[in-house]
């Protein structure tokens, strides 16, 4: 399995008893350390008012790291376009190649205060039987995002991130006018030409973010574009993300075949009750997540066995706790060849949060050392 790359996905998270800055450290350490590894990528996540989740800005993020590392390509998973346009994401990575040129994959996402998971629109998808794929990877119940929809923090963000009065733009039109100002075609309604600068030229790659076989896979596959899917997120619809990704592809400029990256959440130790000792905040985290309070700091093993429990608490976090890969190396290494055999993918992104730093780079250490010799 060592032709498949593996990436690392990073949301800066905040352990408990931390600060946003030593989050910040701790990633660019990551980074530096990943790259010693062979990974071939490393994104940042973009979030916002959320305690324990210091991403916030990709492009800051990607800027600071760039200059911290050489080799590693580094990109956004993913800017949220809902509240941004297409100039100012052009103008932000064009700055970060102008002095780090060939390094940058500019990911978009459609989110902004939205949750994930869009409403499919092709039928076409590989066969679930009683939760499973055929190659047996397990494939959770859809998990509702609905109840997010009326929180107000939820409403908050998004009030915070528009302009007073503004609306987003529709985001397949955006995709387009990202890729016309990379590529010095753009021009308005009227006519009349932009010239984006820093940004026209710069050699980024571009990449869609699904968590189904809806607008983002459509947008992608039509406009010939590297698609990257989340089974991390929104693991009860991966397989519908990439089928629906496939089924829409047009070759391009770009791509003459479609390419796929999907993510996984992935905890490694030497042996698996360490890892699962290691892993023992993710519930909690996630539970934080889903309930739109915002991402807690990420707790300790004990802060977490101290967390008590409901029924619907269970619920909310069931799916993810079930699809994170956790164990040692050698274990994890399995999972990660049954998602990749499942879905076809090109390369993984591995996401991978502990509450201590050293943990956290060991887990990406070990799971590489397994990789390449697969």
């Amino acid at each position: 399995m060592s032709d498949i790359p593996l990436g690392v996905l990073d949301l800066i998270p905040i352990s408990s008893g931390s600060t946003a800055a030593d989050a910040l450290r701790n990633s660019i350490d990551l980074a530096r350390q990943t790259e010693r590894l062979g990974y071939a990528r490393y994104w940042f996540a973009e979030h916002h008012l959320n305690p324990g989740v210091a991403g916030t800005s990709p492009a800051v993020a990607l800027a600071l790291t760039a200059a911290a590392t050489s080799t590693i390509r580094l990109g956004s998973g993913a800017v949220q376009l809902g509240h941004r346009t297409a100039l100012s994401t052009v103008e932000e990575f064009g700055l970060i190649d102008a002095l780090h040129p060939g390094r940058l994959d500019l990911g978009l996402g459609r989110s902004a205060g939205r949750p994930p998971g869009e409403r499919a629109t092709t039928a076409t998808a590989t066969p679930v039987v009683d939760g499973r794929a055929p190659n047996g990877l397990l494939i959770p119940p859809r998990f509702s995002f609905e109840h997010l929809l009326g929180s107000p923090r939820i409403a908050l963000q998004r009030t915070l991130l528009l302009l007073p009065g503004a609306q987003s733009q529709d985001y397949a039109e955006q995709i387009d006018d990202i890729l016309a100002l990379l590529a010095g075609t753009y021009r308005s309604p009227e006519g009349i030409e932009a010239h984006a600068v820093p940004g026209e030229g710069a050699d980024v790659e571009v990449w869609i973010l699904g968590s189904s076989g809806g607008p983002s896979a459509e947008a992608a596959g039509a406009r010939g574009l590297r698609f990257a899917a989340n089974y991390h997120v929104s693991p009860a619809s991966v397989l519908e993300a990439v089928d629906g990704y496939r089924s829409f592809f047009h070759p391009s400029e770009f791509l003459d075949k479609p390419y796929v990256s999907v993510s996984a959440d992935v905890v490694v130790a030497a042996d698996d009750a360490t890892a699962r000792e290691l892993a023992a905040g993710y519930g909690p985290w996630v539970r934080s997540i889903r309930t739109a309070e915002g991402a807690i700091e990420y707790p300790t093993p004990d802060e977490a066995r101290a967390h008590p429990w409901s029924d619907e608490d269970r619920a909310l976090v069931q799916d993810r706790v079930d699809t994170q890969f956790v164990g040692s190396a050698g274990r994890v290494a399995d999972q990660l060849e049954q998602l990749q055999e499942a879905t076809g993918a090109d390369e993984l992104l591995i996401t991978t949060i502990t509450h201590d730093h050293a943990d956290r780079v060991r887990s990406y250490e070990l799971l590489a050392r397994e990789w390449s010799r697969r």
